[in-house]
């Protein structure tokens, strides 16, 4: 039933809205293993497909949090997005015809990688007033449009919203802040967050009750995500490599399980 509450679904929801509300992405990497090994989602596409719709959503929630605050490059973001658009309908269509439990063994894959980069980046300062217009468009644009549609494509066939993809992805291109790769990331979250979720719901691949109060759970979560961040910013690399262990932790996990139920 719609209305019947789902505990787990909740829990789940709050887990992933806390993460993208402390440390500005990386919840929606854990948003399929929560649904298949801790809400107990059977098929793998569903699990994509339903998680695609609650990220997008808790993403926008952040997004606004962030605006708000004028964190967010709008000009760079918006290329970023639109290019990563294309890749994430091509790529959540290659998923899609993907077989599910292969595709979890490269998701843990994916997110073990993930760790590994967060934790071997090296930190910058970058350029706070990096901004795409007519003078910068010639050594901006190619990069932005680059770099945006293969994470975009990563993000659709794996279904996740691609914040830790996004965020080095857009340093990389304009060598714009942490806190404004953060802010601005969240627009592709949402773009490819959505543009994933249509796709699987066209071929009716979304638990639409299931996905209603995992993000009911993220809004909760992620109000308080982004109180803790703020007391806790000087602390935010710590919380980044302590976030890497436990990412790499679940990785490791769905790593095994994928290969057991390959093996099995």
């Amino acid at each position: 039933m719609l209305f019947s509450f789902d505990p787990l679904a909740t829990l789940s929801g709050t887990l992933v809205g806390f993460v993208l509300g402390l440390i500005g992405g990386g919840g929606s990497v854990l948003a399929v293993p929560l649904l298949v090994y801790v809400v107990g989602v059977q098929s793998p596409h569903i699990a994509i497909g339903t998680s695609a719709v609650a990220v997008a959503l808790s993403a926008l929630a952040g997004l606004i949090g962030h605006a708000r605050q004028n964190k967010v490059k709008w000009p760079c973001a918006l290329v970023f997005a639109s290019a990563g658009v294309v890749g994430a309908a091509i790529g959540s269509s290659l998923g899609k015809t993907f077989n599910g439990q292969h595709l979890l063994l490269l998701f843990g894959i994916l997110m073990v990688v993930i760790a590994a980069f967060m934790v071997l980046k090296k930190r910058a300062d970058g350029n706070p007033d990096v901004c795409l217009n007519k003078t910068s468009a010639k050594s901006l644009l190619p990069l932005l449009l680059f770099n945006g549609s293969g994470v975009g494509l990563m993000s659709g066939f794996f279904g996740i919203g691609g914040g830790f993809l996004v965020v080095p992805g857009l340093m990389a291109a304009t060598d714009m802040p942490l806190i404004f790769a953060i802010g601005s990331s969240l627009v592709s979250v949402v773009a490819f967050g959505t543009t994933t979720a249509f796709n699987y719901a066209l071929s009716g691949l979304v638990d639409w009750p299931l996905a209603a109060w995992f993000i009911v759970g993220g809004i909760v979560g992620g109000v308080f995500g982004r109180r803790l961040a703020t007391a806790l910013a000087p602390h935010k690399s710590l919380l980044t490599q302590v976030f890497a262990f436990i990412i790499a932790v679940v990785g490791s996990y769905v790593i095994v399980r994928g290969w057991q139920n390959l093996s099995g």
